[in-house]
């Protein structure tokens, strides 16, 4: 009897440690009741009103990014992408007289077109997907410096308005942000392209020898990451107002951390994209703890990498480390 309850608690934290999602909200919800006393104020009203938009831009682009960490890739042109629908979004309404509502449209389609070209360019020609979305991150740069000429610009005033509005007390962002990251769990989960992206990040003989397009799932996965990609630029130009051109540096670390902490592995599969929201209001909250207690933000980025460095060890370890309890508890009961 011993013996069972035993094997029961070591599978609740095995699926706790190793992979699943719970872990995340367990933490999430730890953070916040710390928060208070390790900075108190950190959890006012001004305070979580101002960290939430740039969560909700975190969440959004995370959410492309599990996209294509389930295909078992990983996109490094975040940056490039995010800077590109900034100056999209902000440069063609400024100086070159476009409608505001043209230009946030192809601040969301043109990163699309270009997660197409990087699904295209890895599905169709083989190519590492490091290696083209580096590829792909370096063309970006140099089109946001040939459209800005190296000035940023600002954002159009009906934009500010939109991501700076609340809906009550709650921030616009953050509503879109909940809206993005909902639909696209639920279209996971539930629509048949959701479940075919899956059935092709887990297996893809498995997925092409039951008739699924491999390629073409493959490569949509990378352009509707470009297009989320987009949103989560156009939102982050109205919120800030005049965007730094290289703003998106600092993204490509938390979207990945952020993916690992909502329990996608690493290795392609199933996804959890709501969790993955979750995972980018813990790292956003974490990164607000640390600047209240006067860490500066390359201590900040350590401190990300250390976190997401010690979940991915811990879901190394833990399932060896069950597998090792198991047989010295089959031992012992042969013995």
């Amino acid at each position: 009897m011993t013996a069972q309850v035993d094997m029961k608690t070591d599978a609740r934290w095995k699926r706790l440690l190793s992979g699943g999602s719970g872990a995340i909200w367990f933490a999430t919800v730890a953070l916040f009741l710390v928060s208070p006393l390790v900075a108190p104020g950190s959890l006012g009203y001004s305070s979580v009103v101002g960290m939430l938009p740039f969560a909700a831009v975190l969440a959004i682009a995370a959410v492309g990014q599990t996209l294509v960490v389930q295909q078992r890739g990983l996109d490094l042109s975040v940056p490039a992408m995010m800077a590109f629908g900034a100056a999209l979004a902000s440069g063609l309404p400024q100086w070159y007289g476009w409608p505001d509502w043209l230009a946030i449209i192809a601040a969301i389609v043109l990163p699309g077109l270009a997660g197409l070209v990087n699904g295209v360019v890895i599905t169709r020609f083989g190519v590492m997907p490091l290696v083209a979305t580096l590829g792909m991150n370096a063309i970006l740069l140099g089109t946001v410096f040939a459209i800005s000429s190296g000035t940023p610009a600002g954002s159009p005033q009906a934009l500010a308005d939109f991501a700076k509005g609340k809906v009550g007390i709650v921030p616009t962002a953050f509503l879109v942000a909940v809206g993005v990251v909902v639909i696209a769990g639920f279209a996971a989960q539930r629509s048949i392209v959701g479940r075919r992206l899956t059935s092709v990040g887990v297996s893809e003989r498995a997925a092409a020898a039951i008739g699924t397009r491999v390629r073409l799932y493959q490569t949509m996965a990378y352009a509707i990451a470009g297009a989320t990609y987009g949103v989560a630029s156009v939102l982050y130009t109205g919120y800030v107002t005049t965007p730094p051109l290289f703003f998106g540096d600092s993204y490509l670390l938390p979207t990945v951390a952020a993916v690992v902490l909502g329990g996608t592995a690493l290795t392609g599969g199933r996804s959890a994209l709501i969790s993955t929201g979750v995972a980018a209001l813990f790292l956003t909250q974490l990164g607000q703890l640390l600047r209240s207690v006067g860490w500066p933000e390359p201590v900040q980025l350590i401190a990300q990498a250390v976190v997401l460095l010690a979940v991915i060890l811990i879901r190394a370890l833990v399932p060896s480390i069950a597998e090792w309890r198991r047989r010295n508890r089959a031992i012992a009961a042969a013995a």
